[in-house]
């Protein structure tokens, strides 16, 4: 009677000095512990765990799925770096706060806006960077803050697109009322910005019937309104000008939705507003 086989001795595709029992599920090559990976079902190599994984184009596109308020973020992360940027040349400008009529640092007269000093200087990239320039902390935080929320709300709903272009129209509609309501001060911040989204969402209520009084949007904006007026020092024409614009926006690219609009109106409308408010400026700084 013969005698059966001795067990045969497998090692490690990896580390030919390791032994092994073990063996990948998927192609079946033998590998120790350290090379195998537990799977929804039994081990994976390193090579058929790499194969199983997305390329990165893939990758990529799951995980900006993941963060449906992304422009938002990003938009957040561009005012903090150009507030930290400011504070680095000059620490002083980190004690600011709403309505300051104090000295502003080089920094900031260089990326804000006054029509006296366009009209010299014609810099006009400052009709974008003051509108992410903040004087102090609380400028800033209070800033982000209804940013924040209001990109939850909008963003959302509109997509990442639409709700970039109606940001940058609404900055640029509080640019041009800067220089139309000129008060003869270096002016920034992304209140222009933020008004007229909040003017957007409260004008798309309205025309859906809701009393936006009831509303926080509402009473937020017309505290806002309030405290623009009575706090010496605040950009009147930059929060208006934000006002109007988000108005001019939200009429079209957030109607209701008895009344559809084409698909490219909602595009189409805010580079519109944008432009508008662009020709605008230049027109009062030449």
């Amino acid at each position: 009677m013969s005698l059966p086989q001795p067990p045969t001795i497998t090692h490690c595709y990896r580390h030919p000095e390791r032994e092994t029992g073990r063996r990948c599920t998927r192609c079946e090559k033998p590998a120790c512990s350290d090379c195998l990976t537990q799977a929804p079902v039994g081990s994976l190599c390193v090579d058929c765990l790499k194969a199983a994984q997305p390329d990165l184009k893939t990758r990529v596109k799951y995980a900006s799925a993941k963060q449906p308020v992304l422009v938002t973020y990003i938009l957040m992360a561009i005012n903090v770096a150009v507030f930290l940027y400011v504070g680095a040349k000059d620490s002083s400008t980190f004690g600011g706060g709403i309505g300051s009529t104090g000295s502003v640092s080089r920094q900031q007269f260089d990326l804000g806006l006054n029509r006296e000093v366009l009209h010299v200087t014609h810099h006009w990239y400052t009709l974008v960077t003051s509108g992410f320039l903040h004087f102090g902390v609380l400028h800033i935080a209070l800033n982000m803050y209804l940013l924040y929320l209001l990109g939850q709300l909008l963003e959302r709903n509109l997509g990442r697109t639409k709700f970039a272009l109606i940001y940058m129209a609404c900055l640029l509609g509080g640019s041009a009322g800067v220089l139309l309501i000129n008060q003869n001060a270096i002016s920034g911040g992304a209140s222009g910005a933020v008004f007229g989204l909040m003017a957007a969402a409260a004008f798309s209520m309205h025309r859906q019937g809701i009393n936006i009084m009831q509303t926080g949007i509402g009473r937020t904006l017309a505290i806002n309104l309030v405290l623009t007026f009575v706090i010496g020092g605040i950009s009147i024409g930059g929060h208006l000008g934000g006002i109007v614009a988000g108005v001019a926006c939200g009429a079209t690219m957030m109607a209701p939705k008895w009344k559809p609009m084409p698909k490219w109106v909602p595009y189409a409308a805010p580079i519109a507003v944008g432009l508008v408010a662009i020709i605008v400026s230049v027109g009062l700084a030449s």
